[in-house]
């Protein structure tokens, strides 16, 4: 009986380590500083300590992530992630965070290193491969490529008449681009881009939609928005001055959808189901 009681606990032990120890822990990468290992397990992304201590859980989706790669300076890493259908880069914060998606091809991208001023992931993929660089086609023949970690998340972009900077709506997050009233962390702001500088510029700033901007031949940014807590409508501003803002047009109800410009500065846009157009300085005119 003693040796049967001896054998139960023994067991119970075995069966406690084995909880509080798993294994089969992935891809495996150590920080450049030796400080902390990033690893995959069950699909999700973890980092721990290097001498060893509690891991913390960096990604929480359904999906399966693998491959991490520490930026040299340490505090970004690239990895891959099938949230999306197959195997796209994204790069995170390295204590975790909204991750920003490098690749969309159809193809299966793997990250392996970033370059060593941390600008660019290099990764793996069979996109382009020529004929004669292999004796018979194989998705395992794989290509190098290489893109840049800072990418824009840019959406509606319209370029100016000489090139010299362009505007667009930025995506933060995935909300439904038709869904009314919305307010929230991930709402769209317009956005200015200068070429020269490199530099991007917020123009707009409120809790709520700024979206769809186009370019007017007299200096003014068109776009569509909910300000005031009504109904979405065209209102612009000066580029020389984006807190100035007018509202252009005044619908009810439904909201002012795909607004576009020509030249001349006549808009184009939809309501309530129906085309219209709108001069400048004039009133809307149903097509």
């Amino acid at each position: 009986m003693k040796k049967l009681l001896l054998t139960a606990t023994l067991l119970g032990v075995a069966v406690s380590l084995h909880a509080v120890e798993p294994l089969w822990m992935r891809y495996a990468s150590i920080s450049p500083d030796g400080r902390e290992i990033v690893f995959a397990y069950k699909g999700d992304l973890y980092k721990v300590a290097s001498g060893g201590g509690r891991a913390v859980q960096l990604t929480t989706q359904s999906s399966y992530e693998r491959n991490p790669v520490w930026s040299p300076d340490g505090r970004q890493i690239a990895f891959a992630s099938d949230r999306k259908g197959n195997f796209d880069v994204y790069v995170m914060p390295a204590d975790g965070g909204a991750p920003t998606r490098l690749t969309s091809n159809s193809a299966s991208e793997l990250p392996w290193t970033f370059s060593p001023d941390g600008k660019e992931v290099y990764f793996s993929a069979s996109i382009q491969d020529p004929a004669t660089s292999a004796l018979f086609p194989s998705g395992r023949m794989t290509e190098l490529y290489k893109v840049p970690v800072l990418g824009t998340p840019a959406e509606e972009v319209r370029l100016s008449a000489d090139g010299s900077f362009m505007v667009y709506q930025d995506q933060k997050g995935m909300e439904d681009p038709l869904r009314k009233h919305h307010t929230s962390s991930v709402t769209r702001d317009v956005w200015r881009y200068d070429f020269a500088t490199g530099q991007h510029t917020n123009l707009t700033h409120i809790a709520g939609e700024d979206r769809n901007p186009v370019l007017g031949p007299d200096g003014q940014v068109y776009f569509l928005s909910e300000r005031n807590g009504g109904s979405m409508n065209v209102w612009r501003f000066a580029m020389s001055q984006p807190g100035a803002v007018n509202q252009v047009s005044n619908f009810a109800t439904h909201p002012v959808r795909f607004l576009s410009a020509a030249t001349d500065g006549t808009l184009c846009y939809t309501y309530d189901g129906a085309l219209y157009t709108q001069r400048p300085g004039g009133q809307p005119q149903r097509v």
